[in-house]
């Protein structure tokens, strides 16, 4: 049974997400779980409320979220028949991260899914403040899928690495498995100058080929130049799916991170993209 959870603001991305879940896991036995965190909600508009409490606000926010998250549930049930599959909502008053990395720590979750951008989207740039932050800092896996992406099968899956991590065999079980369930194919893309690796690069790659032994594994190799780009033109190369990479320390992706945006290392992905956390869990 997987488990998976998918914050949602009632937005037409986060309801693009939702359908992409859904058809993703159509063949697996699934616990879907609907997250709503609404505490930016009452601090934010706190001054403008017509004099309402704290505690006044709270309620009748609580009372709103949770029917939007019934209305939502409703509406999946009627258009999807699925025996395998199953909704229940989550009202949160916390922040969106906190609320995501409770609840996840609590049932345990497997995979997180949301939208590229959330109801205040800039169109400017590929992802949302929200996505980046839950990238950073959740505990658990994150696939986040672009507004205007129509669904795929992941038949082909670009994973950049530099063999300098230790992955976490619980993540990359999940890989596995979806790799396995669509016959997948998953690049290694190792961008170096060079074909020689240490010995524990050498120890992590092994590694990574036993963790996906129901895989078709490619490993390539590119030439040093900027990340971001040789990421983009794999992609567009290659015709991929999905793009995962791995937030640890001293990692390119917590690079790009903490040190600037996505869209200005130039990695602007239009397809869904797993971010896979070498967290404490």
């Amino acid at each position: 049974m997987t488990t998976v959870l998918i914050p949602t603001d009632f937005s037409n991305n986060a309801m693009h997400a939702i359908k992409y879940a859904i058809q993703l896991y159509k063949c697996e036995r699934t616990n879907f779980y609907f997250l709503h965190a609404y505490a930016d909600e009452i601090y934010g508009p706190f001054k403008k409320n017509g004099g309402k409490s704290i505690e006044e606000q709270k309620e009748i926010t609580r009372i709103k979220v949770e029917q939007s998250l019934k209305n939502t549930i409703s509406e999946l049930t009627k258009k999807y028949h699925n025996p395998k599959h199953s909704f229940e909502a989550v009202s949160a008053f916390e922040s969106l991260v906190d609320a995501v990395n409770d609840f996840a720590n609590q049932i345990n979750v497997d995979l997180l899914i949301m939208g590229t951008q959330g109801q205040t989207a800039n169109k400017k740039l590929t992802f949302g403040s929200h996505t980046v932050q839950v990238f950073k800092y959740v505990s658990c896996p994150v696939l986040a899928i672009p507004e205007n992406y129509e669904y795929r099968q992941p038949k082909k899956i670009l994973f950049p690495t530099d063999y300098m991590l230790p992955y976490k065999r619980r993540e990359l079980k999940l890989l596995n498995t979806l790799a396995a369930e669509f016959k997948s194919e998953i690049h290694c893309l190792y961008i170096s100058d060079f074909e020689d690796l240490t010995n524990r690069q050498i120890d992590n790659k092994r590694f990574l080929q036993e963790s996906l032994p129901d895989t078709y594994l490619f490993n390539e190799r590119s030439p040093v130049k900027n990340k971001g780009e040789a990421i983009m033109e794999y992609i567009l190369e290659k015709d991929i799916n999905l793009l995962v990479m791995v937030n640890a320390r001293h990692s390119f992706l917590e690079d790009m991170l903490y040190r600037s945006t996505l869209d200005d290392i130039g990695l602007h992905p239009k397809i869904p993209f797993l971010v896979m956390q070498n967290l404490p869990r």
